[in-house]
């Protein structure tokens, strides 16, 4: 498996690190650099990636615990319930519901939420940003469906809400903890005996074109894409969301069945193959970080996918996983 992996990503010139599960045994196989310049290897115990897109559904999770937990109080929401009661001054927000949000149905579409503006944000200053850029911009019908990262920002201020407590503590007590986890960090706890790694493409060489998430990015992002991890931990994290750590199945069942689902995405995930498939696609603007994971639902066989060097292209990252995803276990997985 080792040496198949790692011609895989050789013959098409990318690097990283990945969570190969076969059986329900994951191993992880790394090829390259972390960070050229110091020669760290991807894989190293000290490197941590970007997890993008990858951490919807961890923010997507908290909000189901909170549903869970708010039952029966005087707090008590869920997936019907407007955002109004958070978002007052929000466009649309007596008509989008939490359950648009998470499955990217609320009308949003915003842009410029990975445009780094240069300026580290507070979470409440990151969320009080993109709603100011939402009331900014034309939006369309609520029920149609628009990939947008303002939704779980917006998901990230309810967290905070309805908790009284930041995106950062309910992360570290819901998630972080819970598991065990000694390699996820949001940006900025990453320490000083930490890295994160530097992103690549290949242009007649490795290691061309370094790019880095800086910090005033990620800040931009909280619920959406400032989460740091590897993908070990990673595995951790979608095992414990039908175990019971995180969610239990019949939670992570209605995360991903929402009534306002529009496509086979929900709650951070795409499921496929009448639901045996779970899967997610994470890169950063202005980075060559390129992840995917692709798991049966019952965690027993997939592949978690962090590459530091690509080409760029979705598909060309999504073509590769599949290779290797068919070496596992054949005629099982989706290739997109």
């Amino acid at each position: 498996m080792r040496t198949f992996v790692r011609n895989v990503m050789d013959q098409n010139n990318v690097r990283g690190s990945a969570v190969i599960i076969k059986d329900g045994e994951p191993q992880q196989i790394s090829l390259g650099y972390g960070w050229y310049g110091k020669k760290i290897g991807n894989g190293n115990p000290k490197v941590v990636y970007p997890t993008a897109s990858l951490q919807k559904v961890l923010t997507a999770a908290m909000i189901i615990q909170l549903i869970n937990e708010t039952s029966g109080t005087n707090q008590q929401f869920t997936q019907y319930t407007k955002i109004s009661r958070w978002f007052p001054t929000l466009r649309n927000a007596n008509k989008i519901a939490v359950g648009n949000l998470l499955t990217h149905t609320s009308g949003i579409r915003a842009t410029g939420s990975e445009v780094n503006r240069g300026y580290n944000y507070s979470e409440a200053n990151a969320i009080n940003w993109i709603v100011n850029n939402i009331n900014s911009t034309a939006q369309s019908s609520v029920g149609t469906y628009y990939y947008n990262n303002s939704n779980y920002i917006l998901l990230a201020g309810i967290i905070r809400a309805v908790t009284g407590k930041s995106y950062e503590e309910n992360f570290q007590e819901r998630i972080v903890n819970k598991l065990g986890l000694q390699h996820t960090y949001l940006y900025q706890n990453i320490p000083s005996s930490m890295t994160d790694a530097i992103s690549y493409n290949w242009n007649n060489g490795s290691y061309r074109n370094a790019a880095y998430v800086k910090r005033s990015l990620a800040s931009q992002l909280p619920g959406a894409g400032n989460l740091f991890s590897t993908p070990m931990d990673y595995y951790k994290m979608q095992v414990g969301l039908t175990d019971g750590s995180i969610l239990s199945a019949s939670d992570f069942n209605y995360l991903t069945h929402l009534k306002s689902k529009k496509t086979d995405y929900s709650g951070g995930v795409y499921l496929k193959n009448n639901d045996s498939l779970k899967m997610a696609y994470g890169n950063l603007a202005g980075t060559h970080f390129g992840n995917w994971f692709q798991m049966t639902t019952d965690n027993k066989n997939g592949l978690i996918l962090f590459l530091n060097q690509t080409n760029d292209n979705e598909s060309t990252v999504k073509s590769i996983g599949y290779q290797i995803l068919n070496y596992i276990k054949p005629n099982t997985f989706s290739a997109n």
